[in-house]
């Protein structure tokens, strides 16, 4: 009799996580578990709490209680009266190095050239040596298709070219996770697709990714399942056909009607 295949340890786990600023919760009671090389989008109204879940998984936002672990380290706060120790705050610092976070803004040094903002935090954080971190940004440019381009200012480049070498400034840093937070809002239509398509290739790779997104089009064709957020709760999860063709819940039909132009039957 052949033996068991062992459980599937998911690479990114919520447990019960709750975060609120002074006021109503933002997030409530958040649950759900991904697997190494999926590609997660998660999608919902604005102010639904999408954001701050991504800065709650990098650590950016400290979480009031509840337990992520993400590649094995675990960060977990009975409430938010449980002030973070020494402890808490170095296995914070141990859980965020396995993430990169791609922004909204892009956040790059207008003063450095392409590769200088690619080579610069593995350099600083990781105390690599300059030809091991100049060779790993000349790969990574090649990678989102900027190679041409590594000696350039960021105001020289448009704003898809810009986005994808803030993606691979994360990438630069060798996480396990990659996050991204609306990546396209600021871009010219014609230039998200761009981005996108390096999104596709890192999937293609085996990168686990998790979304933010207002890409109805790419969250649908890319994700290998979409979570749909309103008022602070996941509302449902659901394979990237079955959440567009049958949602299970009202709210997500509501939602997503206004996207298709007319109700999801």
């Amino acid at each position: 009799m052949s033996e068991a295949a062992p459980p599937v340890v998911p690479l990114i786990s919520v447990e019960h996580l709750f975060k609120s600023y002074d006021g109503p919760p933002v997030l409530k009671d958040i649950n759900l578990s991904i697997e190494e090389g999926d590609l997660v989008s998660i999608i919902g109204p604005s102010g639904c709490g999408k954001t701050t879940l991504l800065r709650c998984l990098n650590c950016l936002e400290i979480l009031d209680s509840g337990r992520i672990t993400i590649a094995g380290e675990t960060l977990a706060r009975a409430n938010r009266h449980d002030h973070p120790d020494h402890a808490f705050n170095q296995r914070a610092h141990t859980l965020r190095a396995e993430v990169g976070m791609v922004f909204q803004s892009l956040n790059l040094f207008p003063h450095k050239t392409i590769i200088e903002n690619i080579m610069l935090a593995p350099m600083i954080v990781k105390k690599e040596a300059r030809n091991t971190a100049e060779a790993n940004a000349l790969r990574l440019l090649e990678k989102v298709g900027l190679l041409k381009h590594k000696d350039r200012h960021p105001y020289h480049l448009s704003g898809g070219q810009q986005q994808r070498a803030a993606i691979a400034r994360a990438l630069a840093m060798n996480p396990k996770v990659m996050l991204y937070d609306e990546p396209t809002s600021a871009l010219d239509p014609e230039l998200v697709d761009e981005v996108l398509e390096v999104m596709r290739g890192l999937d293609k790779d085996g990168m686990t990714q998790v979304i933010v997104t207002h890409e109805m089009r790419f969250a649908r064709n890319a994700s290998d399942y979409i979570i749909y957020m309103e008022h602070g709760e996941i509302v449902e999860i659901s394979d990237e056909d079955e959440i567009f063709m049958e949602p299970k819940d009202e709210r997500t039909r509501r939602f997503l009607g206004q996207y298709v132009g007319r109700d999801i039957q």
